[in-house]
């Protein structure tokens, strides 16, 4: 169990005393950034899927006529 408290009270120490924080505002736009490339990423993976589930009903539509 001391091992436990030794490892929270170092990690606060760690965090407290050494880490360089990223600038609140930077923060923010890095934050923006992701957010706008996640949607665009996942707008292109939502076409691109539309796209090919349309080939493949296409595809088997014209096998079973």
């Amino acid at each position: 169990m001391a091992g436990l408290v030794d490892y929270i009270s170092e990690s606060y120490n760690e965090l407290k005393n050494h880490v360089t924080w990223t600038p609140w505002a930077e923060a923010q736009r890095l934050t923006v950034v992701v957010i706008v490339f996640s949607i665009i990423f996942s707008l292109a993976i939502w076409g691109i899927d539309t796209v090919f589930s349309n080939l493949i009903e296409f595809y088997f539509a014209k096998i079973k006529s």
